[in-house]
């Protein structure tokens, strides 16, 4: 038996038979990875509480023929206990566990800067220093980098000019008026500003944005998300936007 230890976050889970569960877990060290935890759904389990979404967790496996088996789990963190009983937070913290899942496809491929950017994202969200879509749009844009999709927004995405006049999805990001493709976006230059500061981790600026700024933001790049994963993110249907005042 090939015993090995990881750290992760535990990012859904879902039911295996009478008293077991299949847990999605991203790793510090081995990525992506699925594993049975055996007797978690019985009322005596040793650590079923330890395996929900959110929860930081310590974890000891052995290897399977086809999925893991989790042997032991300890919490380091129960980021859930912070966001549960906060809607906007519960929801913006959801749909950054369901895009972690979806942006690393494959399984046991290390990815550990979209791991740290997702603890980083849930310490965030959870301290409630700053407002939850505005957490969730930074964690988006950080995220689609790492994956090599970060967006254009300094200058044109097609011929690096300057002057930047739409947001074109399909180009990559900001584009001048030559290069403006059709059905393009036009935001206000303070848009991209806030776009800019999230990407860049610029908290003071998104901070003292304004609502319709902000309105606009997240729809920009939750278009540009799920438009470069190919896939909706069911959970952002729950998200709270910002009132476009």
């Amino acid at each position: 038996m090939s015993l090995y230890r990881d750290e992760g976050i535990v990012l859904r889970t879902h039911k295996l038979g009478e008293a077991d569960r299949i847990v999605t877990v991203l790793t510090r060290r081995t990525g992506k990875i699925r594993g049975v935890a055996k007797g978690v759904r019985r009322t005596m389990s040793r650590f079923g509480a330890r395996l929900e979404p959110f929860t930081h967790v310590d974890l000891q496996l052995h290897n399977g023929r086809t999925l893991d088996v989790i042997t032991q789990a300890e919490t380091i963190h129960p980021y859930g206990e912070a966001l549960v009983h906060d809607y906007p937070r519960y929801t913006a913290g959801s749909a950054m566990l369901e895009t972690a899942d979806r942006l690393i496809m494959g399984e046991k491929e290390p990815a550990l800067r979209q791991f740290l950017l997702l603890v980083g994202g849930l310490r965030t969200l959870g301290s409630g220093g700053h407002e939850p879509r505005l957490v969730l749009d930074a964690y988006f844009l950080r995220s689609l980098a790492v994956a090599g999709y970060a967006p254009a927004l300094e200058a044109c995405a097609r011929c690096k000019a300057p002057a930047v006049r739409a947001f074109a999805i399909v180009a990559g990001g900001v584009v001048c008026g030559a290069c403006r493709p059709a059905g393009s976006a036009v935001p206000a230059g303070e848009t991209i500003a806030l776009m800019s500061a999230l990407l860049k981790g610029d908290w003071a600026t998104a901070d003292a944005s304004e609502g319709r700024h902000r309105a606009e933001c997240s729809g920009l790049v939750a278009a540009y998300l799920q438009w470069h994963l190919e896939h909706g993110i069911r959970s952002l249907r729950h998200v709270e936007r910002e009132p476009a005042s």
